[in-house]
């Protein structure tokens, strides 16, 4: 069979997306002009870093090529595909159909997220295998090829869980046109490659922004849950709690404060900006461009780009009482502007990732990411427990949460238990990228959409479709069902 050294992707061969390369004196020089020359590259551990970070590159970064995987279009679109965001943005007919449930195999999100996933898993392969054979420290080799692995799970991850049968990848060179895998293998994959990733340090003992024995432990946790596993769900979950290393802030507000990036309560986060010193993606982060109002920009000296492009659900907004403290941190309804006036927003807004002590001018942002946070893994660990009737236990761990938003204690059983977790899911994870997949895992998406949008959602959408213009050029790739 024709092969060729990395997977072809939109009729392109991804060996022109290792330009990034050129982008940055961190990473590898590299001779633009054609393809990395074997002979003068995998040669030491700096060629190794470099390879490895331009996978972590790949996750944020702009600059070379399609967007990174949480760049934008990734967790815009898990919250258009469900009760959590509307679609204010003219022209962007993609979004329109994600917000609409009206998307098809046409979409031009679903190609990106495709290419930008698939990606980043060929800069992983190479760097899982290319760094073996180089003679280095084997401590940092070891650590550098499971960071990999996990990068690559993580893809992986997202993938099978939107697109289910998926080509499985995981070497440099592999089939011109691959067939698909079905989701055990994808799966099996998966935990193979975050069951290496346990072996990485602990957070505080490697460089911020790079990913942690923990930040595997918790992504393997919400691996096992999504196959309802929750035995091992509650075991790997349970591990991330007892390690110490991790803690809700206090307050809420806390959570998006410049300061606290990488702090206590970040278990895997994207980097923006300078990165503080840390891992940096030399891209700012769409946060506010897209999540405040345009109102801003227009009625307040100092603010601007921001352009309002995705707003709340009012059935998002409203699931929310007075007392929860993210309410008043999580939305903008109204705002004072430079006259003193009261404006009030005809939409919804989304405030929380905002620190206006930081960055004032409010659009283009530095701000991190939340790949994994902390309570995620407390609900991760609360769900297994539901599931497998331990419900003590489940209410104490969806207390941790709700005890941060300032609201009482409750004590649920059997389905009531269930729906409590999902809401609490809801409320503490706005616009992070997690609703199409809570909604999709729990079966809950038909009736929650039909609830806050008033649509009726075919079952179709309980998967994205493989892009129409990757089945042009790959012949065995199938369609899913509906599409």
């Amino acid at each position: 069979m024709k092969k060729y050294n990395l997977i072809k992707t939109s009729g392109l061969i991804l060996a022109t997306a290792l330009l990034w390369l050129s982008s940055c004196e961190d990473f590898l020089k590299e001779d633009p002009q054609d393809r990395i020359a074997q002979d003068r590259f995998y040669q030491t551990a700096e060629d190794a870093t470099a390879a490895v970070n331009s996978v972590y590159s790949n996750l944020g970064s702009t600059s070379s090529g399609p967007e990174g995987i949480y760049h934008s279009t990734t967790w815009i679109a898990a919250g258009l595909a469900s009760d959590e965001l509307i679609n204010k943005q003219e022209g962007a007919i993609a979004n329109d159909q994600l917000a609409t449930f009206s998307w098809n195999a046409e979409n031009g999100n679903v190609s990106t997220i495709w290419r930008i996933h698939y990606k980043t898993i060929t800069l992983a392969n190479i760097a899982i295998e290319r760094i073996p054979p180089i003679d280095m420290d084997e401590t940092l080799k070891s650590r550098l090829v499971n960071e990999a692995r996990f990068l690559r799970a993580l893809a992986y991850f997202n993938l099978v869980r939107m697109f289910g049968n998926v080509p499985l990848l995981v070497k440099e060179e592999e089939p011109l046109n691959p067939e698909v895998s079905d989701t055990d293998a994808v799966y099996a994959q998966i935990i193979s490659d975050l069951q290496a990733a346990e072996d990485l340090p602990l957070d505080g003992a490697i460089q911020e922004g790079r990913a942690t024995s923990g930040a595997a432990k918790a992504l393997l946790a919400k691996v096992y849950l999504t196959r309802k596993d929750f035995q091992n769900a509650s075991v790997k979950a349970l591990e991330v709690i007892q390690s110490n290393k991790y803690a809700l802030w206090e307050n809420f507000a806390d959570v998006f404060r410049h300061t606290n990036r990488n702090g206590k309560e970040a278990l895997f986060s994207v980097s923006f900006g300078d990165g503080g010193g840390s891992i940096s993606f030399w891209e700012f982060g769409q946060f506010n461009v897209r999540l405040l109002p345009p109102e801003l920009s227009r009625e307040i000296s100092g603010i601007r780009n921001t352009q309002g492009w995705q707003a709340a659900t009012k059935d998002l907004y409203n699931a929310f009482t007075d007392e929860d403290e993210r309410k008043k941190v999580t939305f903008l309804t109204e705002f004072v502007n430079d006259k003193g006036a009261t404006i009030k927003l005809n939409d919804i807004y989304i405030q929380k990732y905002w620190d206006r002590t930081a960055e004032p001018v409010a659009g283009d942002s530095q701000q991190d990411f939340p790949v994994i946070r902390y309570p995620d893994v407390l609900l991760t660990y609360a769900e297994a427990q539901a599931e497998l009737g331990n419900t003590a236990v489940a209410n104490q761990y969806v207390n941790m949460v709700r005890k941060r938003a300032k609201l009482t204690e409750v004590n649920l059983t059997g389905a009531a238990l269930k729906e409590e977790i999902l809401d609490q899911r809801r409320k503490e994870f706005v616009a992070e990228g997690h609703r199409w997949y809570d909604l999709v895992r729990t079966g809950m998406l038909e009736g929650k959409v039909q609830k806050a949008k008033s649509i009726t959602v075919k079952p179709i959408y309980y998967l994205f479709p493989l892009p129409q213009r990757e089945r042009d050029v790959n012949p065995q790739l199938p369609q899913n069902p509906g599409y």
